[in-house]
């Protein structure tokens, strides 16, 4: 389980509140004598202030020199001591700022504001509270507001516990208690683990990685093998250092909470799939498509188109043929995706993505009934699926009026894959990392290409599964159980 030390700098600081089973001293918690908690240890820093050479600085300091999990961090706490340096994170807050301050009619033209722990009580700004603290991880921050042609984050710093009165303590307190809900638990709801697991999941998602059935069978073959899965949402970024492995099964983007979790999990030296870097790589396809060709594994034909270039759309149909492909970098589950049927149509769906996008990837059309999904973990091969085209439509899923219908599938053992189909999907899995990626192709008589790899591919109860499964489930939870065993004993994964 994980111990939680709350350490102020005076220890009257806290008499406000109910007594801490481990709350220390700052002397106390900086003594080299001071004996603590066996097992993980999550410290919350409530010291006076942070600044260098501080007892603050230093209990952030030694915290993570001991291995111990703080908040804040070393590293927020620097980014707190310059406007220079977190004023970088809030510059893409301030159009949401300003939206929320007019949507509830904000008087005045200053704005001071209270965040404990992600957590505000000023109506409407809840959603940035929660963002700077995903940014800017500290207990207590004080947060200037200020409106000229707009509202703006004027500045941020760190408050401590003997700057808060009346109503304030009662929010901070009740803020650290939704912040510790899960981290608070019962010894024996843990005891028989030796891991624990989080398992990154949006509820609401409509076309999620996993459903929901999908899910529990992931978290029972983790149970047989000793480790704890618990799904945990965005609003759980603040604990993520609780646990040993992030596992997301949740759409991925750059800009998006995801890649943040990616990046948390990957700095905190935890085993995360999908990795920051598989993510990188296989959600552009600009990217994608590039690093395939330079690296010989075959794509469409594809050609880059940007904004501010000239085209020659008749030479394009020349090139590719017609239909023609576009899509943007960033789409998923066939958004974002236009099939072109003449040059007229084409010129005119150029003309709506590049509102959208800088740059735009046009390739041939190469039909088939299905494509090949296969299932690739550590580069080895895990499942082969068959996904066929939706009903009526050039592509697997077809969104039409603001319905998702899919295509069939079908799985088939790894050894009825055709060999070219899997070591040209292996090969351009090994070109993204070692975690698990589902590599989509066309086959065509002899003529193989890789449309695209997902560095989270679906597992589905039924789909994916239907070949192995609840072996799926016990392999990939067997690769983060040996990923885990490889840092606990200092080894590569």
């Amino acid at each position: 389980m994980t111990n939680v030390i709350l350490v102020v700098e005076d220890r009257r600081d806290w008499a406000a509140y109910y007594p801490a089973r481990h709350l220390m001293s700052a002397r106390e918690y900086l003594d080299s004598t001071t004996s603590f908690p066996s097992g993980r240890v999550q410290v919350i820093n409530l010291c006076r202030n942070y600044r260098y050479l501080s007892p603050g600085y230093y209990c952030s300091l030694l915290a993570e020199a001991r291995g111990h999990r703080v908040l804040p961090s070393v590293r927020t706490v620097n980014d707190l001591s310059r406007k220079a340096l977190y004023g970088l994170h809030f510059e893409s807050f301030d159009a949401a700022l300003d939206k929320a301050m007019k949507k509830h009619r904000q008087d005045g033209e200053r704005l001071s504001l209270k965040v404990f722990f992600g957590q505000t009580e000023h109506a409407g700004l809840a959603e940035l509270a929660r963002q700077i603290f995903d940014q800017l991880p500290a207990p207590i921050l004080q947060l200037e507001l200020r409106r000229r042609d707009s509202w703006t984050v004027e500045s941020v710093r760190p408050l401590g516990l003997h700057q808060l009165k009346g109503k304030e303590e009662d929010a901070f307190a009740t803020a650290l208690e939704a912040f510790n809900a899960r981290v608070w638990r019962k010894v024996g709801s843990r005891r028989k683990f030796r891991y624990d697991l989080a398992m990154l999941v949006n509820p609401d998602e409509a076309l999620p990685p996993s459903d929901s059935k999908a899910l529990r069978l992931f978290t029972r073959a983790g149970a047989e093998l000793g480790i704890n899965v618990e799904t945990v949402g965005r609003e759980d970024y603040p604990r993520l250092a609780e646990y040993d492995a992030l596992f997301i099964r949740e759409t991925t983007a750059l800009d998006h909470h995801t890649y943040q979790f990616a990046r948390k999990a990957e700095q905190e030296g935890m085993v995360v799939m999908d990795d920051p870097g598989s993510i990188l790589r296989c959600t552009n396809k600009i990217y994608f498509a590039e690093l395939m060709q330079a690296n010989k594994v075959p794509v469409p034909k594809t050609r880059f188109l940007f904004r501010d270039g000239q085209h020659d759309v008749q030479a394009m149909v020349e090139d590719l043929g017609l239909p023609v492909v576009l899509k943007i970098p960033d789409g998923s589950f066939s958004r974002g995706i236009t099939k072109a049927d003449s040059a007229e149509a084409l010129e005119t769906a150029l003309g709506e993505y590049f509102r959208q996008s800088a740059v735009v990837l046009a390739q041939e059309f190469m039909y088939t009934d299905y494509d090949w999904r296969i299932g690739v973990l550590n580069n080895r091969p895990l499942f082969a699926c068959q996904y066929f085209m939706s009903k009526g439509h050039w592509q697997i899923y077809n969104h039409k009026g603001g319905k998702t219908v899919s295509g069939n599938a079908r799985t088939v053992p790894i050894q009825e894959v055709p060999a070219k189909v899997l070591r040209t999907a292996l090969k351009a899995a090994r070109l993204m990392g070692n975690g698990l990626y589902g590599v989509d192709m066309k086959q065509s008589g002899e003529r193989v290409v890789v449309v695209e790899v997902n560095d989270n591919p679906n597992v589905d109860a039924g789909v994916e599964d239907a070949w192995l499964g609840v072996d799926l489930y016990r392999q990939i939870m067997l690769e983060f159980l040996r990923r885990m065993e490889a840092r606990r004993l200092g080894l590569p994964a």
